[in-house]
């Protein structure tokens, strides 16, 4: 694959649940773009704020300095022209209008390197995620290890006051207490709020 400047650009991405080491995968490849002296701007969604509002930060706390944008149209602004790569982290948090912005980026021959949860706390493709994988040269999906039972996981698991959460809950609780774990298939669990009706 060829940088800006050469042939086309392309979209990889990287995903998985929580914990499975894809803020830290997203670092490996902005240093290896280090090493061989190519030039990246990161961005990171306004909304993730858990760790720092201008860096993103791997659980392990490895961080990088990073540009908070609320939508995918703010990026072109912050683009300069010694820039061959755009790196994202936390992508499930924009709107399906990012897919047309890293599609944009990747046909004027731009690297974008995007990172975030496949699945929401349901099981199910979060926010634009399904889409930049389809759109995508390369995905990369890794795994974490179940809390349960040791096993892959593949899931991400919502605890809200030490319970799994209601399908019904909102998608994104900014500021509640809730924590999560990783979880495979079988360990992994979403309330419907029928169970007391199927005991």
């Amino acid at each position: 694959m060829n940088y800006k400047g050469n042939e086309k650009g392309w979209v990889e991405t990287i995903v998985g649940p929580m914990y499975a080491g894809k803020t830290e995968e997203l670092i490996r490849r902005i240093k290896r773009m280090e090493y061989a002296h190519k030039n990246y701007i990161i961005f990171k969604p306004n909304i993730d704020d858990r760790y720092s509002d201008c860096e993103i930060v791997s659980h392990n706390k490895k961080a990088m300095k990073a540009v908070g944008i609320d939508h995918g149209s703010e990026i072109k602004r912050h683009l300069k022209k010694d820039v061959q790569a755009v790196v994202i982290d936390e992508v499930q948090f924009f709107d399906k209008s990012l897919v047309k912005y890293l599609k944009e980026l990747a046909d004027n021959g731009y690297r974008v390197i995007c990172a975030g949860l496949d699945t929401d706390f349901r099981g199910l493709p979060f926010g634009p995620i399904g889409d930049i994988m389809a759109i995508s040269e390369s995905v990369t999906k890794l795994t974490a290890i179940c809390s349960c039972c040791g096993e892959p996981a593949t899931k991400t698991q919502r605890i809200i006051n030490g319970k799994p959460a209601y399908y019904n809950d909102p998608i994104i609780l900014v500021g509640e207490k809730e924590s999560y774990e990783a979880r495979c298939r079988n360990c992994h669990i979403v309330l419907t709020g029928n169970e007391e009706d199927d005991k």
